[in-house]
C-alpha cells in the first residue's frame, strides 16, 4: 500500500490499514508524518459561532439543531467590530487562522454580504480565515473567495451508508456539492468527519477513503461530544486508542493534508493527546469554545505543547507579528 500523495486509496486498502497492529500502524503513520510535515509543529486555530442554534437541519449530533431541546438559544448574526474582537484575542493568543460557524442549513444573500465583510475585515488583520455556513453554491462560494477567504469547513460526518442514520434534512451528495464548489472557487478545502456516529469500522473506512479522495486542505477529525436533547445523546463514548487508530489511518491515506484534533479533544487528556501528535495530528482547536461545547483551555494547550516540546506553527505567508507570537508561546 502506498503513502504516494497521488495514490487513490480503496475503501478496501484502508481496512486493512485498520487492521494492523496499533504500534505497527503508529510507527508508519510517524514515518509519513516525518517526511512530510515539521515534527515540532503544531497549527493553533480558534473557533466562534458568529450566528448560533435555529438551526433547521437535523444533525442527530448538533446541538444547534431548531427541532432539539437543548438549552441553545437561537442568536443573530454578530456585527463586524464584535468579530473583530474575537478575533484579535485569538491573535494575541496565538492562534494563527480564524474560523468563523454560523448555524445556517445555507447563508441568505443578506447574510453571506455581511459575512464577506467580516472574512475581509479579520483578513486584513493578517490572520488565515475560514467559515463554516452551510451549502453554498458557486456563485456563493465565489463571493467568499473574492473576500478573502483562505478556508471553507464543510464536513462529510461519516460514510455514504451511515449518513442516514444521522442526518435525513440533507443528503450526502450535498455535502459534496458544496466542497465542489468551494474547490472551483479557488477556496481551500476543510473537511473531516466525526468519530463515534453508532458507525461500524467499515464506515470509517470509507469516510476517510472519500477524504482522502477530496484531498483537503485540512481534515478535522471530531470525537463525539454526547448532549443531552440530541438523539445521540446516549452515544457510547469512543475508544480513545480507536481514536488515535483514526488520526494514524488519517495521516498514512491524506500526508499532505493538516489532520486537526477537533471536538471532543477536552475528553481525551493529555496522554492520549499526545498520541494523536505522535499519530500524526499537526492541528488544534485552541480556545475555550468550539461553537457551544467545550475545549481546554489556552493555557492548559500551551503547558501541554511545553511539555510534548511542540511549537505553534507559522501561518502561510509568515508575518513578524505571527513570528512573535509563535516565540511568546515557544
Amino acid at each position: 500500500m502506498s503513502t504516494d500523495t497521488h495514490h487513490l486509496w480503496t475503501q478496501a486498502e484502508i481496512e486493512a490499514l485498520f487492521a494492523h497492529p496499533w504500534l505497527d500502524l503508529m510507527h508508519r503513520a510517524a514515518q509519513v508524518h516525518r517526511a512530510h510535515w515539521p515534527t515540532d509543529e503544531v497549527e493553533l486555530a480558534t473557533l466562534l459561532s458568529v450566528k448560533t442554534g435555529g438551526c433547521p437541519e437535523n444533525c442527530g449530533y448538533c446541538p444547534q439543531a431548531q427541532s432539539f431541546d437543548t438549552g441553545v438559544q437561537a442568536s443573530k448574526l454578530m456585527a463586524t467590530e464584535e468579530v473583530l474582537r474575537a478575533a484579535r484575542a485569538a491573535q494575541a493568543a496565538g492562534a494563527t487562522r480564524f474560523c468563523m460557524g454560523a448555524a445556517w442549513r445555507s447563508p441568505k444573500a443578506r447574510d453571506l454580504e455581511k459575512m464577506a465583510q467580516t472574512i475581509a475585515a479579520v483578513k486584513a488583520l493578517g490572520l488565515e480565515t475560514c467559515a463554516t455556513l452551510g451549502m453554498l453554491d458557486e456563485e456563493q462560494a465565489q463571493v467568499l473567495q473574492q473576500a478573502g477567504l483562505d478556508y471553507y469547513n464543510h464536513n462529510l460526518d461519516t460514510s455514504a451508508a451511515h449518513y442516514p442514520q444521522v442526518v435525513s434534512t440533507r443528503g450526502y451528495q450535498e455535502r459534496l456539492d458544496t466542497l465542489a464548489a468551494v474547490r472551483q472557487a479557488g477556496i481551500k478545502v476543510c473537511c473531516g468527519g466525526i468519530i463515534g456516529l453508532g458507525e461500524e469500522q467499515a464506515d470509517r473506512a470509507s469516510l476517510i477513503a472519500e477524504l482522502a479522495r477530496l484531498q483537503p486542505e485540512s481534515v478535522p477529525i471530531n470525537s463525539l461530544v454526547p448532549v443531552p436533547g440530541t438523539p445521540l445523546a446516549n452515544s457510547a463514548r469512543v475508544d480513545p486508542l480507536d481514536f488515535v487508530r483514526v488520526i494514524a489511518v488519517c495521516r498514512i491515506t491524506m500526508p499532505r493534508a493538516r489532520i486537526r484534533l477537533s471536538a471532543g479533544r477536552q475528553e481525551l487528556g493529555e496522554a492520549v493527546q499526545a498520541l494523536c501528535f505522535l499519530a500524526g495530528a499537526n492541528s488544534i482547536f485552541y480556545g475555550d469554545k468550539l461553537l457551544v461545547t467545550g475545549n481546554p483551555d489556552v493555557q492548559a494547550d500551551a503547558e501541554l505543547l511545553r511539555k510534548l516540546g511542540l511549537r505553534p506553527a507559522a501561518p502561510e505567508g509568515d508575518s513578524p507579528q505571527h513570528a512573535s507570537c509563535a516565540a511568546a508561546l515557544a
